[in-house]
């Protein structure tokens, strides 16, 4: 028998109990959708991280003061003032690969403007930031190299906090702020830039040249951290292990002596949380896959009580010369019709589910051509898998018990 003739044989013999076939079908239907939508939850969410930690910037490596103590007081991130403007500088002439740098401080304010006041975070920067994090502003101009040097009281204004210090969407260039009682003028707006990975609200933020923070704000000389932005083409790893070196030799750290420094990229970060979403993705994807089980225990007990009912059936083709091949084609066929039928419509209502349900949740949704490969293949191989037994059963029945059968 060819393999067409077993396949009209049997979409006759499934058309011939329909409310049976579509019943069995259902269970592939829910496991091959529930596997799609679990898949496209997870890549969704993925796929939301990486963007939060590209928006950060681009080849990202963040040089912060260390820990510091005595005894067994050990104070945290943050306790040295060993990082200085000088390492910043020695950092942009001495290592390679080197895009753009920008020394950080900050702190927290209330700032007041002309009819309200918002406590936010305060960043001390330098004027390549905007760059360095590939964040484009609304309104104005960003900080400039004269800011920096001049310690000069201007300031750029997260979106967030222009909202709030000011009316929503308009342009306060211009206008004048305070900080701890020092006067800034307000010379841009940031683009709105949302959460970052770790759910900080990037937007919540006041912008002023380092020198002027270090100055007027803080009362320091050390820096708290140097945001780096590596070419393209850098291997950041070299870029990390130079930057570690240089630093260390700079602040005569010995041989054996802890980093007074803490030197990362946001490349770890991502393959962190990368990482992790990759495995809740494949583990929602397990859980959904179960029911694609269920689905195929289910051909089998319906192929199982296909063969009983039809024994005769097959006593009387196996007497007139069919072979076990032909007989074992047949209801393998038949399982297979099931699982693509199946698996073709669980696919239609897997996407479809997707997109209502990331609608509906306003949830991060990627429905990948690889899952939806995934489920139906899987669909396909429960099918076979759980109708061979069957099949096999059917095949080998002896013509003449099966001619006797009632």
């Amino acid at each position: 028998m060819s393999f067409f003739m077993a396949l009209a044989v049997a979409v006759k013999a499934l058309r011939r109990n329909s409310m049976r076939t579509g019943l069995t079908a259902l269970g592939i239907i829910i496991g091959v959708a529930a596997v799609i939508v679990m898949v496209a939850i997870g890549s969704g969410a993925q796929a939301s991280i990486e963007s939060q930690i590209r928006s950060a910037g681009s080849n990202l490596i963040v040089v912060s003061s260390g820990s510091s103590g005595f005894g067994p007081v050990r104070q945290g991130q943050g306790a040295t003032t060993t990082l200085t403007v000088a390492d910043a500088n020695a950092i942009r002439a001495e290592i390679g690969g080197i895009r753009y740098l920008s020394p950080g401080v900050g702190t927290r304010s209330q700032v007041v403007a002309e009819s309200s006041n918002w406590g936010t975070q305060i960043q001390g920067v330098g004027h390549e930031l905007a760059e360095l994090r590939s964040w484009p502003l609304q309104f104005g101009s960003f900080l400039t190299e004269q800011d920096v040097t001049r310690a000069a009281n201007v300031a750029v204004l997260g979106s967030g906090v222009r909202d709030q210090l000011f009316s929503a969407g308009t342009d306060p260039t211009g206008a004048v702020i305070r900080i701890r009682n020092s006067p800034f003028r307000v010379v841009g707006v940031l683009s709105r830039k949302g959460q970052a990975a770790m759910g900080q609200d990037q937007d919540d933020v006041v912008i002023v040249p380092y020198t002027t923070a270090q100055k007027r704000l803080l009362g320091i000389t050390h820096l708290q951290n140097i945001w780096i932005s590596a070419d393209p083409t850098a291997n950041l790893e070299s870029v990390s292990a130079d930057l570690t070196a240089l630093l260390r030799m700079r602040h005569t750290i010995d041989a054996g002596e802890d980093d007074d420094f803490m030197v990362r990229s946001l490349e770890e970060m991502a393959s962190v949380l990368t990482s992790t979403t990759r495995t809740m993705t494949w583990l929602l994807a397990a859980v959904a896959a179960v029911s694609l089980l269920v689905g195929g225990i289910g051909i089998m007990n319906i192929m199982l009580v296909s063969v009983t009912e039809r024994t005769k059936e097959i006593g009387l083709r196996l007497s007139v010369g069919a072979s076990d091949i032909d007989v074992l084609l047949q209801f393998i066929v038949e399982a297979i019709v099931l699982s693509v039928a199946g698996g073709t419509v669980g696919i239609a209502a897997g996407v479809s589910a997707s997109y209502v349900v990331g609608h509906v949740m306003d949830w991060p949704i990627a429905v990948t051509t690889n899952a939806v490969l995934l489920a139906f293949g899987f669909a396909v191989a429960v099918g076979v898998f759980f109708g061979f037994y069957p099949a096999r059963k059917a095949a080998g029945l002896n013509p003449i018990d099966a001619l006797r059968y009632d």
